[in-house]
């Protein structure tokens, strides 16, 4: 079964290789415009002495920038942020697409049950952090931020490591996990669009707690980071 974020993934990779100087593919996008470049027009006749000469031509009015189109509810799409490291906790896994959210759940409610039972205090929006992907499945990392690192963290499967940082592209879904095809067909062709360098991961994070959330309430933000 096909799915967005495999499409998004594989996307990322060949945006870096296009994009890398002295590639086949940049030749042959310039041969083929070249082909396509519309012939010189013939040079036009001298008009009679009988016949006044034409009114010159009028400069074409120019066309204001487009912006990134917007989701619904003024949400941005595309827009640039930056995102700063944080000590998170989570947890580590793989999962099949046909039992993505209720892999990912089961995560975070392990992930609650550590930050309950050590005292951790909640500092953020929990999220997933998507490491690889194919056509069948993922790897994940769940995880939640900390208000500050635990004295004794856990290890293993569930452990504390730090967020991803540097620039990245902000994208707002609102409704359910399974219905995200169609955001991430929008953020692949956006990518593809700008000829952005982006770095092979991608994060989903949640604005509210998706372990209580009702999955057709949910707001994600996917966020791309780019080089």
């Amino acid at each position: 079964m096909f799915h967005a974020r495999t499409w998004l993934a594989a996307v990322l990779l060949l945006l870096a290789t296009a994009l890398t100087p002295g590639q086949a593919g940049t030749s042959s996008a310039l041969q083929v415009l070249a082909q396509n470049e519309p012939a010189p027009p013939a040079p036009s006749a001298p008009p009679s002495a009988n016949q006044p000469a034409p009114a010159p031509a009028q400069p074409p009015e120019s066309n204001p920038p487009q912006a990134s189109p917007a989701q619904p509810g003024g949400d941005a799409f595309g827009e640039e942020v930056t995102l700063t490291a944080k000590t998170i906790i989570y947890m580590s896994g793989n999962a099949t697409w046909d039992s993505a959210f209720e892999t990912l759940i089961d995560a975070f409610k392990q992930l609650n049950t550590v930050i309950d039972r050590q005292g951790l205090k909640a500092d953020g929006s929990p999220m997933t952090i998507y490491t690889s992907t194919d056509d069948t499945g993922f790897s994940f990392q769940a995880a939640i931020p900390l208000a500050e690192e635990p004295k004794n963290p856990p290890r293993g499967d569930i452990a504390v490591g730090k967020s991803p940082s540097g620039r990245a592209l902000k994208f707002v879904h609102r409704g359910s996990y399974d219905s995200m095809d169609t955001t991430y067909e929008a953020i692949t062709n956006h990518l593809d669009e700008k000829r952005l360098e982006a770095k092979d991961l991608f994060i989903e994070e949640y604005a509210t707690d998706p372990v209580v959330t009702p999955e057709d309430q949910l707001v994600i933000t996917v966020l791309v980071p780019i080089k």
